[in-house]
């Protein structure tokens, strides 16, 4: 019984291979086959070769071009079955649907799967066997559709019973609880994705918004397929009341930190007062900002190392912002001359070697000054813009130190150093007072 259906297709296509009427389902099927083949190179061309403003959808079709084939070829052989159908069999058509279309799901699955959790083109060990675990699933479903084993798989997992609590459970409830809830929550996420890629291309939005509006719409989305799921599965809503309740205390109590810094996350995207790429610096570290999330910010310090900073920190303690409205940054170095140098010499010589230094803005250009008459010399500083802080200051410091230390070669410009004179006391009945 078990193999009727599929001993029976295959009677009928051998059947309708001897009649000279086959040749219609075979030239149906190329036919299907060249269409789907030619129109998805179309799309691919055309969206490759699109403006720059298609970004998204460019990458969208792009990434969805492995799905395009089997799904056209599924729909032009149902066009074709329908339409032969009127004056002959159609066992091959028949045959190749449910084949063709487990290869579109296969695809499909995959290319949601690898949008929402390999982003970046890189599959790992786990989502690969994922990927063949579903694949070889998929086949197996396709052998027992074609033997007539489906039902009776159907109903065998319906017949197992599981207790839990007072109420029994089909195992077959069960498997279809969890593939609902896994496919509303993979779908909200591949969503999810596809908004902030969309977002992040919008060229009139700043950075900070496109990020809120992401993170948002993540939340809700995650939320609205939680609780479909829920309902699809047949859990009564009214429930969660309870479990809110527990929640909101357990969030006014025990969780007070991660919920103000999830709501200082919002407040700095919002407020705009920082965003990624400014060089900041709160209480004790400095560095470029790479990530804003709901509940941290990433810092790349100026030696590569990250620092993960809780966003209550940076909305409660004080920030420097060296990139909030401008991001120049000025940088100063001192030096201490002889009271015998000339300074109306020296100080035109001192700007002209630091504007050459590679990197130094030159509106404003340099500057040097005599900040003191110090103890040991005239105390001057030279002081300098830089356009790009995120590149790093030490090195073009260490520029323009060494450009200065030329211009005090070149012209032989004293530097002076502490002198101390030490006078000995004379001896005492003999006895030399000790030198401190």
């Amino acid at each position: 019984m078990s193999t009727q259906n599929f001993t029976a297709l295959l009677s009928d296509l051998a059947d309708d291979f001897r009649e000279p009427q086959f040749l219609w389902q075979v030239g149906t099927v190329v036919v299907c086959f060249i269409l789907a083949w030619q129109i998805a190179r179309v799309l691919r061309r055309s969206f490759s070769k699109g403006e720059p403003t298609h970004g998204v959808m460019h990458i969208g079709v792009e990434s969805f071009s492995r799905v395009l084939s089997p799904a056209l070829n599924m729909i032009f052989l149902m066009i074709g079955e329908g339409i032969l159908g009127h004056w002959q069999h159609t066992h091959l058509l028949t045959l190749l649907f449910p084949i063709i279309g487990s290869l579109a799901i296969i695809r499909f699955v995959f290319y949601i799967i690898r949008k929402t959790f390999a982003k970046d083109g890189r599959v790992g060990s786990f989502l690969a066997i994922f990927e063949k675990l579903f694949a070889g699933l998929v086949w197996v479903g396709v052998v027992l559709h074609f033997t007539g084993l489906w039902p009776d798989l159907l109903a065998a997992l319906d017949d197992v019973v599981l207790p839990i609590g007072k109420n029994k459970i089909s195992l077959l409830n069960i498997l279809q609880a969890s593939i609902s809830v896994v496919l509303t929550i993979v779908i909200a996420l591949w969503a999810s994705a596809a908004l902030e890629a969309r977002l992040m291309l919008l060229p009139n939005m700043h950075s900070s918004l496109k990020v809120v509006f992401s993170r948002v719409g993540r939340a809700l989305l995650i939320l609205i397929a939680i609780l479909v799921s829920l309902t699809i599965v047949g859990i009564d809503l009214t429930v969660l009341s309870v479990f809110g309740g527990a929640l909101g205390v357990g969030l006014g109590f025990g969780l007070q930190k991660i919920t103000s810094s999830y709501v200082s996350g919002f407040i700095i995207l919002l407020d705009r007062s920082m965003s990624i790429g400014d060089m900041i610096t709160v209480d004790k570290f400095n560095g470029r900002v790479t990530q804003i999330n709901t509940r941290y910010t990433v810092l790349q310090g100026f030696d590569g190392a990250e620092s993960v900073i809780p966003n209550e920190m940076l909305v409660s303690s004080p920030v420097q912002n060296f990139s909030l409205t401008n991001r120049s940054v000025v940088v100063t170095t001192d030096l201490i001359v002889s009271y015998q140098t000339d300074l109306a010499k020296i100080l035109p010589l001192l700007v002209e070697a630091t504007a050459k230094v590679e990197r130094i803005a030159q509106d404003p250009p340099p500057a040097a000054y005599l900040m003191k008459f110090g103890s040991d010399g005239l105390e001057l500083r030279v002081g300098f813009w830089i356009l790009d802080p995120e590149n790093g200051r030490t090195s073009v410091l260490s520029n323009v130190n060494l450009a200065l230390w030329q211009v005090i070669q070149d012209h032989q410009i004293n530097l002076p150093y502490p002198q101390r004179v030490v006078t000995l006391a004379s001896p005492v009945n003999g006895i030399t007072p000790p030198v401190c």
